[in-house]
């Protein structure tokens, strides 16, 4: 008699949930296997490559994009045969980049043994129940469905941004968008937008509004005021004992790493390459180099630095820089550098009372709509989602104490409040932040997804125990 199948239950379909199934379904042994994707939106899209009325782009260029690091053109591939003529270089539509997790997650559902099934339930799971270590998993979904797991892979994308400080005011306005992705905002001609963050978020809502309603009028927020550059191609070089040297700086302090950084840009020039290499060796080693940190100096980093980096590490395709910048140019964008103080509805509109960076001079702007562009809050402690109250109620799972995300093991495992690494519950993800610092691009999620499926498949002789954190790879 065959065995009765092992499930594996994958929580949210978007790249890290798509990715770990089309990996289970191409790495599955002999042993029945069920994979069940849940998600409350189409598989293999979730937010960031959802059907779109505005062609929004990726911020990577196609050859680097690639689901699968054993096929690093199989994107670039996808996309030659739906637009011909298509290069490495190019940034395309994030929605055709869904059709093609898409049509790889359906080819490896084809592909795979008749032993090895997928499974596709559209719902919200609400809560994920277990009596003890070795018994199966319980997935409350909210509309009152249940399903039991061998395993169960957290795949939540990104959380929903932080409410603003000081909109309490506004939480019942239909002009305030808290998550600009949840409820896509519309402009109307003639009315003044405040959108508040910089980042990337804020050029897609900006572009996407301005082309639905030119006549109006956006002011766009943050502490630091800054815009990330535009992406531009550049040679790829290499400099012998890079990366020792940076290894060396990470376990001194953070301003040491960062003379490093800063000398290895200038030797790049130097010789003639760009320093944005230096970043991009950075990043190859940001793993490594966030673990080796002391504690005090991560706190100095996002301090003092997580803004320069990011606008660094996340730039903007050259198309959308250009259209944000014609913007600014025609007065229809202006970027300010300050905090925010309070809003207050008076009548149909809104007032927004604010201080310019470096003053505590309070200063006015009246607006129609305000549109939360801040970016996904990673610190769980404040999540309103039901899901991952319930586990933090259980202690099924924990916080970071910076509040980067939940605490794993460098297998994804999730710890608990005893500082136990659970054999049954794993998370994929941006959140995954905490324990690698560098894990929001396909680039590192899909390695992270390609790890955990050969994990989960790894031959086990018996039900492991949990480790203790003391033997965790965790700082």
């Amino acid at each position: 008699m065959r065995d009765a199948p092992r499930t594996i239950v994958i929580v949210g379909a978007g790249f890290s949930g798509t990715a770990v199934a089309i990996n289970l379904l191409r790495l599955a042994g002999e042993r029945p296997l069920r994979v069940t994707l849940v998600d409350r939106a189409d598989a293999a899209r979730g937010v960031a490559y959802a059907r779109r009325q505005y062609p929004y782009l990726l911020n990577v260029p196609a050859g680097r994009m690639s689901a699968t690091s054993a096929e690093p053109t199989d994107f670039l591939t996808f996309a030659q045969r739906r637009l011909p003529g298509t290069t490495a270089e190019d940034f395309l539509p994030r929605e055709l980049y869904g059709d093609y997790l898409e049509s790889t997650l359906g080819a490896a559902e084809l592909a795979a043994p008749p032993h090895v099934r997928l499974e596709r339930i559209r719902g919200q799971v609400s809560s994920i129940e277990r009596a003890a270590d070795v018994s199966p998993i319980h997935v409350r979904l909210a509309d009152g469905r249940g399903l039991t797991a061998d395993e169960v892979v957290l795949a939540l994308g990104n959380p929903a941004p932080a409410r603003l400080p000081g909109s309490e005011a506004l939480w019942s306005c239909p002009r305030y968008i808290e998550d600009p992705w949840s409820v896509p905002p519309s402009f109307l001609p003639g009315e003044t937008v405040l959108v508040v963050g910089t980042g990337l978020t804020m050029a897609d809502i900006v572009l996407a509004g301005s082309e639905a309603s030119p006549s109006a009028k956006i002011h766009a927020i943050s502490r630091h005021g800054l815009v990330p550059p535009a992406q531009t191609a550049f040679r790829h070089t290499h400099i012998e004992g890079d990366a020792r040297a940076l290894l060396r700086s990470a376990s001194l302090s953070m301003r040491q790493l960062f003379r490093v950084v800063r000398t290895l840009s200038q030797d790049m020039e130097s010789r003639g390459g760009d320093w944005r290499e230096a970043i991009t060796l950075a990043r190859t080693l940001a793993p490594t180099l966030w673990q080796r940190m002391p504690i005090r100096e991560r706190c100095r980093f996002l301090r003092h630095a997580r803004c320069y980096w990011d606008i660094h590490r996340h730039r903007l395709p050259d198309r959308t820089h250009t259209a944000l910048e014609q913007l600014r140019r025609h007065g229809k964008l202006q970027v300010h550098a300050g905090r925010l103080r309070g809003f207050q509805l008076v009548g149909r509109r809104i007032r927004v009372d604010w201080c310019v960076r470096g003053t505590e001079r309070i200063s006015t702007l009246w607006v129609d709509r305000v549109v939360n562009c801040t970016g996904p809050d990673y610190d769980v402690r404040r999540s309103r989602d039901p899901l991952l109250r319930s586990l933090l109620s259980q202690g099924l799972a924990v916080a970071d104490t910076l509040g980067l995300g939940l605490r794993t093991t460098a297998q994804s495992a999730l710890v608990d409040s005893r500082g136990s690494a659970s054999n049954r519950l794993f998370y994929v993800g941006p959140m995954l932040r905490a324990h690698h610092w560098e894990t929001t691009a396909v680039q590192e999620l899909r390695e992270y997804a390609e790890r955990l499926a050969r994990h989960l498949l790894a031959p086990r002789l018996t039900v492991a125990q949990p480790e203790r954190l003391a033997r965790l790879t965790l700082r």
